[in-house]
């Protein structure tokens, strides 16, 4: 899988607004693949990605139902709430280690960087993970949860400065690429799912598989 990340002019207002100025010219990535049973809920998930300078920005658009989100603080485990996430490498090397950035419905994030196979994750520090500027679209607790349809966006800027603090940065530009997959969860709803971007051949739900990323090329 390939996807085109669009250079913008200016930095845009992170507000979650899908179709606000630039994002409406931005071209979306669906979430088309999934790992274990095809679920029966399979909700339809798009992302678009753009750069400016030393910002990467990331928005998701959930067209969902069976939403819910308990987790209270950063770095609590949020996949088991209706959640997105972005898995990335910020270079091409596979073997150079990669960053996963989990945000569930209500804004809250788990931020990690895995520096190798066999060595262990490191838990980014709440601080750093408050540089990201988010928005989000539901409260931050859902609970009970939303049984009905309801469309939900999460959007967040992610200062490059702050990825090289962990590992070397291919720095954004034209001509330049990441590896990265996208992910749809929600482990522990009343619906389970683990959707995919670009698809992952292995025999139950994992998301930290780096050889299955696919690319982001920068215009």
């Amino acid at each position: 899988m390939i996807a085109k990340i669009t250079r913008l002019a200016s930095p845009p207002v992170v507000g979650a607004d899908w179709n606000a100025p630039p994002w409406q010219e931005i071209p979306s990535e669906r979430l088309r693949n999934y790992m274990g049973k095809k679920p029966d809920h399979f909700p339809g998930t798009q992302v678009k990605v753009a750069y400016e300078n030393t910002v990467i920005y990331v928005m998701f658009r959930v067209a969902d139902r069976y939403v819910r989100a308990i987790a209270a603080a950063h770095q609590d485990s949020v996949c088991g709430d209706s959640c997105v996430e972005f898995f990335f490498i910020p270079g091409v090397d596979v073997s150079g280690g990669y960053f996963n950035i989990e945000v569930n419905c209500g804004g809250i994030m788990l931020f990690h960087f895995h520096p190798g196979a066999d060595e262990g994750r490191i838990e980014i520090p709440v601080d750093d993970c408050d540089k990201l500027i988010r928005a989000h679209s539901l409260p931050r607790i859902v609970d009970p949860e939303i049984q009905e349809s309801v469309t939900w966006t999460v959007e967040y800027a992610i200062p490059t400065t702050l990825l090289k603090r962990y590992c070397q940065v291919s720095m954004p530009k034209a001509h330049a690429a990441w590896r990265a997959n996208f992910y749809k969860c929600a482990d522990n709803t009343s619906h389970p799912h683990w959707l995919t971007w670009s698809p992952v051949d292995f025999p139950k739900p994992n998301f930290h598989l780096p050889p299955f990323f696919g690319w982001l090329e920068f215009e």
